[in-house]
């Protein structure tokens, strides 16, 4: 996805392996650098990644001719593309706006399949986690003490229950195929088995 500052998301399941972005796409088709811009006192700087910066104005950065959505994995949505003749001098963060949200809706469509993808769950397990949720956050108006201790609760039965599983799934799975029933990245994966089976990720 490149360097420099910009706006991302990320899910609570996924998370940092599924970031998603508003990426740029110059006219030649290259991935363009981080704009750099100066701090007033002079000392240092900032890189910026964002889709709005890259308006060709600045003389530090291409021109975007499209946007595209993109993540963390490497999957890009299709191109959103932008009508310079029509935006002129406007505002690029002001008239690409809806280019950004389709990207930004082309993201959440990635994420649902990214979901669909991992392994499935039984029916009953889901049903009780949705419960859970509901009941815990009712318990949450009325005691917010209780409903951390039902959460802190939660968090010691996931590592009680998992812990035999993880170690069953180390022995058995490939580690790229773990990443895809669990839509992670192998470093991902490494590290939510490693935190559930109480061992050093990096052994």
């Amino acid at each position: 996805m490149g360097d420099g500052e910009r706006e991302t998301w990320t899910t609570d399941e996924f998370g940092s392996c599924h970031t998603g972005a508003v990426g740029v796409v110059p006219a030649d088709g290259t991935i363009p650098p981080p704009v750099f811009f100066d701090a007033s006192s002079g000392a240092g700087g900032q890189s910026v990644s964002q889709w709005s910066v890259y308006d060709g104005r600045t003389g530090r950065g291409p021109r975007a001719a499209a946007l595209c959505a993109v993540c963390s994995c490497g999957w890009t949505g299709p191109e959103q593309y932008l009508d310079w003749e029509q935006i002129g001098t406007q505002d690029l963060q002001d008239t690409g706006a809806d280019a950004a949200d389709t990207c930004m809706r082309d993201r959440d469509t990635h994420t649902v399949e990214v979901e669909r993808s991992a392994i499935h769950l039984p029916e009953s397990v889901t049903v009780l986690l949705a419960q859970l949720e509901v009941e815990i956050e009712k318990l949450a108006k009325s005691s917010p003490l209780a409903a951390v201790r039902a959460a802190r609760r939660l968090e010691v039965l996931a590592m009680q229950t998992a812990y035999w599983a993880v170690h069953e799934a180390r022995r058995d799975a490939a580690p790229g195929h773990a990443a895809a029933a669990l839509g992670l990245d192998e470093s991902g994966v490494r590290m939510l088995l490693a935190r559930f089976g109480r061992w050093s990720p990096y052994r």
